[in-house]
């Protein structure tokens, strides 16, 4: 979407209708992207370049600038969603967290959001942003290259831990692994603090079975939509159907995610690949809205 009116009415009253036909006020996506411009402009660049690395193109479906990507939220009816920020190397995530408590104080509807990186500074400003109301934290395991069990850490996972705060992170193995993806991380840093309130991005994609296993164990352990189910991320990593009825079973800690701006198709297409699943309305409701609405205690 490289132009605002590439957006089309059709594609509004798709995505307005998914919620609508389920009697939800809307969605909550707890998987957006909102970074200052120029991390944003590196981000876009590299998924422009990736193909080589995934074997297919990725192009990105709603660049746009800013103030247009909220809009585009606003008029598929999300009611709440967070600006995913994730940092690559030290002393750059306190700078992304005064980033986005400013952006979510001039967007009320975005979950104020902040990240972390194993660094002697993360425990304190990780406490600051508990301080300063912060709802959601990101964790990258894949791009900041980091152990999740690094004892510099352990400061920060406690304080979050202590104050229920969820943690989008992406631990998985795709759309490429890295030196500390995967499930065996995050099962030793759950066995340390069984209770983080993890949320797993992507589903786990592509050890989905071994993630959903973690949440069965793990009260507090949510995974997110985010890619999953999608014609693009079946040709990548299918979801395998003997995991359906571990899914089913685990309905009131699915949570909806779209990766938005970043997905190479359009977020119709990802709700119907929810939908598709034909796990039931109340299913999907949980999954959609009620779910989110509860845990970050959205009326």
């Amino acid at each position: 979407m490289s132009e605002p009116e590439a957006l089309s009415a059709a594609e509004v009253d798709a995505v307005r209708a998914v919620w609508q036909q389920l009697g939800l006020p809307g969605l909550i996506d707890v998987h957006t992207h909102f970074m200052p411009k120029p991390v944003m402009d590196k981000v876009w660049a590299y998924f422009d370049s990736v193909g080589p690395l995934v074997g297919r193109e990725w192009p990105i479906t709603y660049r746009a600038d800013e103030d247009r990507r909220v809009e585009v939220l606003h008029e598929f009816g999300v009611r709440a969603f967070t600006s995913m920020i994730y940092p690559h190397k030290p002393e750059m995530a306190a700078w992304l967290n005064s980033w986005a408590a400013d952006f979510a104080a001039r967007t009320p509807d975005c979950l104020h959001t902040a990240t972390f990186y194993p660094e002697v500074s993360a425990p304190h400003y990780v406490e600051a942003a508990i301080e300063s109301g912060v709802r959601i934290f990101k964790s990258h395991i894949q791009v900041g290259n980091y152990d999740p069990t690094d004892p510099l850490l352990d400061g920060v996972w406690g304080a979050i831990s202590d104050a229920a705060i969820p943690v989008v992170i992406h631990c998985g193995s795709g759309p490429a692994p890295g030196q500390f993806t995967g499930p065996q991380p995050i099962t030793e840093l759950l066995r340390k603090f069984p209770r983080l309130p993890l949320v797993i991005a992507h589903m786990g994609m592509p050890e989905y079975d071994e993630f959903l296993d973690l949440a069965t164990t793990y009260d507090r352990v949510h995974l997110d939509t985010t890619m999953a189910f999608t014609d693009f991320a079946e040709e990548m990593a299918p979801f395998p159907i003997s995991s359906t009825q571990k899914l089913r079973d685990l309905g009131d800690r699915i949570l909806w995610g779209s990766d938005f701006p970043n997905i190479p198709y359009t977020y119709t297409s990802a709700l119907d690949a929810v939908t598709r699943l034909g796990l039931g309305d109340d299913w999907a409701r949980g999954v959609f809205y009620d779910n989110a609405a509860r845990l970050f205690q959205i009326t």
